[in-house]
């Protein structure tokens, strides 16, 4: 099987790269630019499969194909989990929100395996794509949770909430009046109903409110350390991978 990765972030590249090779997957060739992308199209054997990011450092992968016609199957790695995940679904084989999860993407390659056989490529819709980036589909999220408390239920307004974060397979909100609340779901499912614009996933164990950052420093391995106004039980890290995207989501 012939991979490739196109990923301008190359720390992220070679992560993905071994997460690849625990499956028994080669991807030697990794290109981190639209530019560097079409040049390789152009000379050679076009791949069975493509690893594609959104954002590359000199523009949107779509303007690859813009260029040059290409036939592969393609799995998305995305932070834009709050756009277009129906554009993705219809138009590839799958996606992967960042960070990628080794099961979502053992996952993944099992669903293009059954694919292969067919010898089908997708035709991608990348106006209708990039279309939905710029004009996000309009989705309500959560406005407030419900929290038990002994014997009684309690409604915690969204803008009350400081983060969320796993613990001991339990997923916890924490206030700003410094209290911690069991939910009865998961961090996965959040992620389709906390606002994009004011909660960010640094991380597989916390989703940070904007508003509740105290202060943010350099980290060891490139990461950034997160300081809240009163969450203060565990260490709040941006994973090495998430720091471009959670600065972009700052600004």
């Amino acid at each position: 099987m012939n991979v490739i990765i196109i990923e301008d972030e190359k720390p992220s590249a070679r992560r993905l790269q071994r997460m690849l090779k625990t499956l028994d997957i080669e991807a030697e060739t990794m290109l981190h630019s639209v530019e560097e992308s079409i040049i390789w199209f152009q000379n050679n054997e076009h791949p069975d499969l493509i690893f594609l990011d959104i954002q590359l450092s000199d523009g949107l992968s779509f303007e690859i194909f813009d260029a040059i016609e290409i036939t592969s199957a393609i799995i998305f790695t995305t932070a834009y989990d709050e756009y277009a995940l129906q554009a993705f679904k219809l138009n590839s084989i799958d996606y992967l929100l960042k960070p990628i999860d080794d099961e979502e993407l053992e996952k993944a390659v099992s669903k293009f395996k059954t694919r292969l056989p067919e010898k089908q490529s997708v035709t991608l819709d990348f106006n209708e794509i990039k279309k939905l980036l710029v004009n996000p589909i309009e989705r309500e999220y959560k406005k407030r949770f419900s929290v038990k408390v002994g014997q009684h239920l309690k409604l915690v307004n969204i803008d009350e909430i400081e983060c969320f974060y796993s613990e001991n397979k339990g997923t916890y909100l924490h206030t700003t009046l410094g209290r911690n609340y069991l939910l009865d779901t998961t961090l996965d499912a959040l992620e389709q109903e906390l606002a994009p614009e004011q909660f960010f996933r640094i991380n597989r164990k916390f989703f940070v409110n904007i508003h509740a950052i105290k202060d943010m420093v350099s980290y060891t391995n490139s990461r950034l350390q997160i300081k809240l106004n009163s969450y203060t039980e565990q260490e709040v890290i941006v994973a090495r991978e998430r720091v471009k995207d959670f600065k972009k989501w700052l600004e």
